[in-house]
């Protein structure tokens, strides 16, 4: 769906007013859309993407996490992708400087490194701009030998297109 008008507020309250309550609600419309329980269905793991340890302790809980819970929780796998760096805002950023921003963020923890290989992942995000987040984190994955990955995401903004 479009970030527009109702889903900037519900996904604002989400995100940044401390209200993961409102990840099942959006679990359950991600659910109406047609693609979204094959995917979920035939993937082996469902990563949210991570956030860094200070914008976590910021805000007291990782929205993607709760929303790839509320989406598929025998599936769920926090321990997969690691944030390396705190990364500003990509929100404040203008397209260009997003994709140097994420750059390199991303890795698969050495620990689950041999789960992810030929591994089926859906990774979730709650809101996509321009993708450099999730083509970075994505590729973390694809480099670990993550046979598929399918991005999943609650809103995108009008200007997201493909980085690149």
């Amino acid at each position: 769906m479009s970030y527009g008008y109702p889903w900037t507020q519900v996904l604002t309250q989400f995100k940044f007013q401390a209200q993961p309550g409102w990840a099942r609600s959006l679990a359950t419309l991600l659910h109406s859309t047609p693609w979204v329980d094959p995917a979920l269905e035939q993937a082996d793991w469902v990563v949210p993407m991570p956030l860094s340890g200070e914008r976590l302790r910021s805000r007291g809980f990782n929205q993607s996490l709760q929303l790839a819970r509320a989406l598929a929780p025998a599936r769920t796998r926090a321990d997969v992708l690691l944030r390396l760096r705190d990364t500003p805002a990509q929100h404040a950023l203008p397209r260009a400087e997003r994709l140097r921003n994420v750059q390199g963020a991303f890795a698969v923890d050495p620990l689950v490194a041999a789960q992810v290989r030929d591994a089926r992942v859906v990774l979730v995000d709650d809101i996509m701009t321009t993708g450099a987040t999730l083509f970075a984190a994505a590729r973390a994955l694809r480099d670990a030998g993550a046979a598929q990955v399918t991005g999943l995401v609650v809103a995108r903004t009008e200007a997201s297109a493909p980085p690149g």
